[in-house]
């Protein structure tokens, strides 16, 4: 028999959870007790992440692409921006050239969803941290990215400023598609898939959690890989 990782413990007690768990109030009663309990276990066992190293690129052809509501990937509108506020000195608005402009970085890492399928890409682009700097965020415990078409998710601070949480404009050394979430998306080593939220429209430093898309439908807050 294999042996457990802690993600399988954690798949596990989150099932566990759902029994007998009013799902349309996924914050209430036994299942926000397990939610609660996850993110202090969780956060007691967040560390560093590793590259993900020789692992072959999964093709581009084969590295899954999800859209919320939408046949076709959405397209950024006219003018695009990155607005950087909530609980900052100097909020920002940034072009993709201002991005660019940054200082870089590029990782590959191993992108895990939580339907249980994995996938490698090197995703290029600039630190969540690097950004907090620039706008001289303040000591806060959260931050939300929020995308032009919807969707949302909040994270924990220390997540968000891992040094392997970016902000991409690239992958595989090319320019991000909108497939996977151009003009600029969030990619992170330490995070499941459904918190990298694609097509950025804002990041805001904040002093409360505002849930998230699929948070808010029973999905697992922290969600750390």
């Amino acid at each position: 028999m294999r042996r457990w990782s802690r993600r399988d413990w954690l798949r596990a007690a989150g099932a566990l959870a759902l029994t007998g768990c009013d799902t349309d109030h996924p914050r209430a009663g036994l299942l926000g007790a397990m939610e609660r309990w996850n993110r202090v276990v969780q956060s007691a066992l967040f560390s560093p992440t590793l590259e993900a190293g020789d692992h072959a690129l999964t093709p581009e052809d084969a590295f899954p692409a999800y859209h919320v509501g939408h046949a076709t990937a959405p397209i950024a509108p006219a003018g695009w921006t990155l607005e950087v506020g909530g609980s900052v000195a100097r909020p920002r608005a940034l072009s993709l050239d201002d991005l660019m402009q940054l200082p870089r970085v590029d990782y590959r890492i191993e992108h895990h969803c939580v339907e249980g399928w994995s996938a490698v890409a090197k995703w290029t682009g600039v630190r969540v941290s690097e950004l907090a700097a620039l706008c001289g965020a303040r000591d806060v415990d959260y931050v939300e990215f929020r995308s032009f078409e919807g969707y949302w998710s909040s994270w924990d601070r220390d997540s968000a400023i891992h040094p392997q949480t970016v902000i991409a404009y690239g992958m595989n050394d090319q320019p991000l598609g909108p497939a996977h979430g151009a003009p600029a998306r969030v990619y992170s080593a330490v995070k499941l898939g459904y918190k990298q939220v694609k097509y950025l429209a804002s990041v805001r430093f904040l002093d409360r959690e505002t849930g998230g898309y699929w948070e808010d439908r029973g999905y697992e807050w922290f969600a750390g890989t």
